[in-house]
């Protein structure tokens, strides 16, 4: 029995079998490090991040929407002092114009006209 137990030797494994392709190698668990850094981090670190993340998205908005608010505030202020000026300048050449009309009609009356000075 002593030779048997020396030539025969029985390899551990489930049923006692074994696989035949002894050149393969043994496969193992992966590692992390070949992961991505979304992986490797727990879902709740992920959780904080991306709140984090949204958190300042929101900030950033809120403040271009106030910023572009007031731009617009001062482009209407603007807008209403030139349209303002417009107006008053229209009516001065309006009320310089009717003067001189005015004027022009009374110069008729009186007999004065361009040609006859007096």
């Amino acid at each position: 029995m002593s030779q048997l137990e020396e030539l025969v030797p029985l390899a551990s494994s489930s049923h006692g079998r074994v696989s035949g392709k002894s050149w393969k190698a043994q496969k193992s668990a992966t590692f992390r490090t070949q992961c991505s850094a979304g992986h490797r981090s727990s879902f709740e670190e992920r959780m904080k991040k991306t709140t984090k993340a949204n958190a300042a998205k929101k900030l950033e908005s809120e403040l271009k929407t106030e910023k572009n608010a007031e731009k617009q505030r001062r482009r209407e202020i603007t807008l209403e002092r030139k349209n303002a000026a417009e107006e008053r300048r229209r009516l001065e050449e309006d009320k310089a114009k009717m003067g001189a009309r005015k004027t022009a009609r009374l110069r008729r009356k009186a007999g004065r006209t361009k040609k006859i000075h007096g």
